[in-house]
């Protein structure tokens, strides 16, 4: 099993020499911040093959971000999937995020921020893996580091991740013992602006390029997974963007009922939103 984790990862580092986008990730958030005073509204589908059937499960994620100040924004999401094959309201979650260092230079930057979570859920829970987006009750915080250079960006987040019992009689099963609830998660991530070669106007069509390394380590057995993300990202009109991408895993020790699946995002962002 390890020569085929060596490969994927041998993949990652290649990749991350070759590919490289704007500080705007598929499935994890930088350390910077949207504009102060702008509004994002973002749509996300989410396609995820469930293990034991090989059918896919749709979940929908409706979300409103809100930049409150050049170091703070919000946000607050919705869950809708059909898990039970009836399309339903699953939960909401509140996401922040507070950049507290930036170091500005000329064609690079480098910013860190804390962040923090809290879900409610009232969807089946049915494995071990936490999901604070769409699947568990709970909450994390943790800390993000951010390193933009010309076209190139690279971001780091660690953090801890607790679950909850989901709302009516949907226990967290695998609380016994309790502390196999409590999670860290981390990720890496790398992205380059590929288009356009040079700017001309706010109009040009930006097109990124991404890998993600995502992964959690329950703190109580110590099993992990660990999945890759390649993605790519159109920015239009300097407003719009669109997000396509799909993750699998290359260590998948911590069982989940999917582990893989593909992403379609659609958000648009209106910036002097408010006084």
């Amino acid at each position: 099993m390890f020569p085929k984790y060596s490969i994927a990862l041998l993949c990652f580092f290649f990749f991350s020499k070759t590919i490289s986008a704007q500080e705007l990730f598929v499935y994890t958030e930088p350390a910077s911040n949207m504009a102060m005073k702008s509004i994002g509204i973002r749509v996300a589908n989410n396609f995820m093959r469930v293990s034991p059937t090989d059918q896919y499960q749709y979940r929908l994620v409706p979300e409103i971000m809100v930049g409150v100040s050049k170091k703070l924004m919000l946000h607050a999401e919705t869950f809708f999937s059909n898990q039970l094959n009836i399309f339903r309201f699953n939960g909401a979650a509140l996401y922040g995020k507070y950049r507290f260092y930036s170091e500005d230079e000329v064609h690079s930057h480098f910013r860190m921020a804390a962040y923090g979570r809290i879900a409610v859920n009232n969807s089946i829970v049915a494995s071990p893996a936490v999901d604070l987006n769409g699947q568990n009750s709970g909450y994390e915080a943790g800390v993000v580091a951010t390193k933009l250079i010309n076209k190139t960006a690279i971001s780091a987040s660690a953090g801890f991740v607790q679950a909850m019992n989901n709302t009516g009689t949907k226990k967290f099963v695998f609380e016994t013992p309790l502390k196999n609830q409590h999670a860290a998660g981390y990720s890496l991530s790398i992205g380059q602006l590929v288009l356009p070669k040079e700017y001309t106007s706010y109009e040009q069509t930006n097109m990124n390029l991404m890998l993600e390394v995502l992964g959690q380590t329950n703190l109580s057995s110590g099993k992990s997974y660990i999945d890759l993300a390649p993605s790519v990202q159109f920015i239009l009109l300097s407003k719009m963007r669109l997000d396509l991408g799909y993750r699998f895993p290359v260590v998948k020790d911590l069982y989940r009922m999917s582990n893989d699946g593909f992403l379609v995002r659609l958000e648009y962002n209106i910036f002097n939103a408010y006084k």
